[in-house]
């Protein structure tokens, strides 16, 4: 397959779809390449476009207290459908953004679908189509951590091999089957109104918990041990193999919440809406590679789970990432070839928002090149600036990055307090992204 004319975008996630929708709605038509429904991988269930195959959670939206809903309102600012998908279809969770996850992908599925200037093309492609260096087409890699094995070995072969690492989603249980008797709502440090369902766990029941999840039978994973697993989803059992008490400082950490009788318990699950209705809850943190029927057999030791259904239970699945920063400029187009693009989980950002947003900065400053205008620039005074320097900035360990005020450059004076910094930090970046948009406008 060649690229002569036009844009064609390759995967029909939240990086591709986000890139896609920016691009058509600036004029450029798309054609947007997605394999399924002739073909899923393992951890896809819908046919949908902008499918969330892990948590239903997009993480913080505070703006001024967290880098991740820093980036979300960065996005925003720059005219992002992801995140306006996920504004629109929303469930309570205090101060996180979460989605009713069909809504959310029906959102996505229609916006794309349905507009004009982007033709859908369901059909899985085994290698890199062709696109020429200063040519009139343009190609945007966007098949993610779950790239399809001969497309992965094939940019594996042409761009020096792809790096990989395992993370896992979490178990979705009915609401009807929560015994809320031995639950109680509440959100952590009285944040929200009362959003999260918790599962108190005693002492006893805690250390039991444990010892169960440790003895548990794991599913089968080819070279699964020689992968690396990411932090930042960590299956619980590896979680709880660092030491009896991790998971108390940690998923099942009881810090801020109180029960009707004022009373913190000894450990805590906390289980957050899947739909806008409540009739799903997600386990939060509870991501895991055991065996179904031990996941059944485990959870179920949480007194509030004891008869649990269980509508999806977790499972692990492994990413695919390129070394970025020896292939990609900091626009996400390849070195060699400015007119090929790689975007989204396979660039080495790692969650659903960054990923998003790897899509949306690609298709600005595609954009900027198509249209002849003023080029967009982000510096690392921003999420997205610093987004773009982790992925081309010369790295010979070269790992997947969440959104961090770490990334993000310091500030001109010292502001001891954190909450202060964040605050300072976040207010700077904001406008400079405002700045850049009012740049075009001009």
């Amino acid at each position: 397959m060649k690229i002569d004319k036009g844009v064609c975008v390759v995967g029909g996630g939240l990086a591709g779809c986000e890139a896609a929708y920016y691009l058509a709605r600036h004029g450029i038509p798309v054609t947007l390449i997605e394999m399924k429904p002739k073909k899923r991988t393992p951890a896809h269930e819908s046919d949908r476009l902008g499918e969330l195959v892990c948590s239903n959670s997009l993480k913080s939206n505070d703006p001024y207290g967290n880098a991740c809903g820093l980036l979300k309102e960065e996005m925003r600012l720059l005219g992002s459908m992801i995140i306006e998908a996920a504004d629109n279809t929303r469930v309570p969770a205090g101060s996180a953004l979460a989605v009713d996850r069909d809504k959310f992908s029906k959102y996505i599925d229609d916006k794309i679908r349905n507009h004009p200037l982007i033709s859908v093309v369901e059909e899985e492609l085994l290698a890199l189509p062709e696109v020429k260096e200063g040519g009139e087409g343009y190609l945007m890699i966007a098949t993610g951590p779950l790239t399809a094995e001969s497309l992965a070995e094939d940019i594996q072969a042409k761009f020096g091999g792809a790096l990989h690492f395992y993370d896992a989603s979490a178990p979705i249980v009915s609401a009807e089957s929560i015994d809320m008797t031995c639950a109680f709502t509440a959100d952590r440090y009285g944040k929200g109104e009362g959003d999260y369902v918790n599962c108190p766990m005693d002492r006893e029941t805690y250390y039991a918990f444990v010892d169960a999840l440790l003895s548990a039978e794991k599913a089968h994973l080819h070279e699964f041990e020689k992968g690396e697993i990411f932090e930042g989803c960590m299956p619980i059992e590896v979680m709880a193999s660092r030491g009896k008490d991790t998971l108390r400082f940690g998923t099942l950490k009881p810090v801020g919440l109180y029960d009707e009788n004022g009373k913190r318990p000894y450990a805590a699950l906390q289980m957050r809406k899947e739909d806008e209705e409540g009739r799903t809850y997600n386990l939060v943190g509870f991501q895991t590679n055991l065996k179904f029927g031990e996941q059944k057999r485990v959870f179920s030791m949480i007194p509030a789970l004891k008869n649990a259904d269980y509508l999806r239970y977790g499972v692990m699945h492994r990413n695919t990432y390129i070394h970025s920063p020896d292939v990609l400029n900091s626009d996400f187009s390849v070195k060699n070839n400015t007119n090929l693009y790689f975007i989204g989980q396979i660039t080495g950002v790692e969650g659903y928002v960054e990923s998003a947003a790897s899509g949306l900065l690609a298709a600005v400053h595609l954009t900027d090149k198509i249209l002849k205008r003023k080029g967009h620039v982000f510096d690392e005074r921003t999420v997205c600036g610093a987004l773009e320097k982790h992925i081309s900035t010369p790295c010979k360990d070269f790992q997947p990055m969440n959104a961090n005020y770490g990334i993000i450059a310091s500030l001109p004076d010292r502001i001891r307090d954190k909450k202060e910094r964040y605050r300072a930090t976040s207010e700077r970046a904001l406008q400079a992204i405002a700045a850049e948009v009012d740049k075009q406008r001009s």
